[in-house]
């Protein structure tokens, strides 16, 4: 198998049939997983066909046939105060006989430079292995706790002055809760009709969704879920103030005598243990989504720095396993209004940081004094001092799938 006959294309919509038979290889969608969700195979092509128009999908072909391809969704997310056009980065995968030909390599290359021309100084994606996508410059951003409460731990109704209605899963109450959400949210993904559609995807028809109503007939929050064999599975939990939460439990809570547990996630760093009068609850908490930062100059240019009375000043030298215009040694100013500038410089600094470090301090994941103190930022306490009070620190909230 010679690898200079290979040749690296974008994937066409008359190639869409390859492109799905090699991600059900390689993240075995068995039929019994297509029948656990009610689909058909040829629907999940009529579904699937919408977002793939409007994605970037790379590949390598052996002749006409589709040996290895990635994707990359046009999406934006809130950093913060700002808005970022965000490279959703999906479906990689490699049929196994065409391994170890450094075919990923070049794809993922391939992709963050299209990343750039576009303007997607951002990408995120759902790792199926951290250290293969740590080796490419991603990094953890933020974790998922998947919690199990039992019937008799349900918190006791209290009174609000709303109410709860039970709406469809795709009415325009859900998605007009979850714009006013992502506005106010760090992390959040803003979710256009691609987003939506990802989001629902595998769901089966048994979801359901309620939405919250305050006395002013004004909507603070929905639930979407679903029950099966007496267990309540909350999918996503979505609330604008503490009422709103409130009013939602209650609601989860007047099933008691249907169900016999709660089985739900959360995405934020506040875990529900404290809220409950009965706190002895099963939580386990696990890495979710990863990013990188795709261009560091203009990544900058849009991030917003905490402001000060004072300019501020780093130097320091960044490595990045695969851009070489992240690579080397540059000076950040930041201005007293919090706005960035990052210049390269011709000196080698003594300070240093990788694009992984570099995004999940940015991201506020893990603050710049954790990550001197593990040896991910090499840099002295006055420059730590610096940043600490330089960065917005604020765990990101992201709960979709792609």
């Amino acid at each position: 198998m010679k690898k200079d006959k290979f040749t690296l294309k974008k994937v066409v919509v008359e190639q869409v049939e390859q492109y799905n038979q090699l991600l059900k290889y390689v993240f075995q969608v068995t039929k019994h997983v297509l029948q656990e969700v009610g689909w058909e195979e040829k629907e999940i092509l009529r579904a699937k066909l919408p977002n793939f128009q409007q994605a970037q999908v790379l590949g390598w072909f052996d002749g006409d046939n589709l040996i290895s391809q990635c994707v990359v969704y046009p999406m934006r997310v809130r950093i913060f105060s700002q808005i970022y056009d965000m490279g959703g980065l999906t479906g990689v995968g490699t049929y196994p006989e065409y391994a170890n030909h450094g075919l990923m390599n070049k794809l993922l290359e391939h992709a963050l430079h299209d990343m750039r021309q576009r303007g997607q100084y951002i990408s995120y994606l759902y790792p199926y292995s951290i250290p293969f996508y740590r080796h490419k410059g991603w990094e953890i951003i933020s974790d998922k706790i998947t919690y199990e409460i039992q019937d008799y731990q349900l918190p006791k109704n209290k009174k609000v002055s709303g109410e709860i209605r039970r709406v469809p899963v795709n009415g325009p109450e859900i998605k007009e809760v979850y714009d006013k959400f992502s506005e106010r949210t760090h992390g959040a993904l803003i979710r256009d009709e691609l987003a939506w559609s990802e989001y629902f995807m595998w769901d089966s028809d048994d979801v359901n969704a309620a939405v919250y109503y305050n006395s002013r007939d004004e909507l603070e929050g929905y639930l979407i879920y679903w029950i099966a064999d007496e267990v309540f599975h909350l999918k996503e939990m979505i609330f604008l103030n503490e009422e709103a939460r409130t009013g939602l439990w209650n609601f989860i809570s007047a099933h008691f005598s249907m169900i016999s547990k709660v089985v739900g996630q959360t995405y934020t760093d506040e875990p529900l243990a404290f809220l409950l009068e009965d706190a002895k609850i099963k939580e386990d908490i696990s890495p979710y989504f990863m990013a990188r930062i795709v261009d560091i100059k203009e990544f900058i240019a849009r991030y917003p720095f905490k402001p000060d009375n004072r300019k501020r000043v780093w130097n320091f030298t960044l490595s990045d396993p695969l851009l070489p215009w992240n690579q080397g040694s540059f000076t950040l100013t930041i201005d007293r209004n919090g706005h960035g500038t990052i210049e390269p410089s011709p000196k080698r600094f003594r300070d240093q940081i990788d694009i992984q470090t570099m995004t999940t301090m940015l991201l506020g994941y893990k603050n710049p004094d954790y990550l001197n103190k593990i040896g991910r930022l090499r840099c002295s306490e006055a420059t730590v001092d610096m940043l600490e009070d330089a960065i917005e620190q604020q765990t990101p909230y992201f709960s979709d799938y792609f």
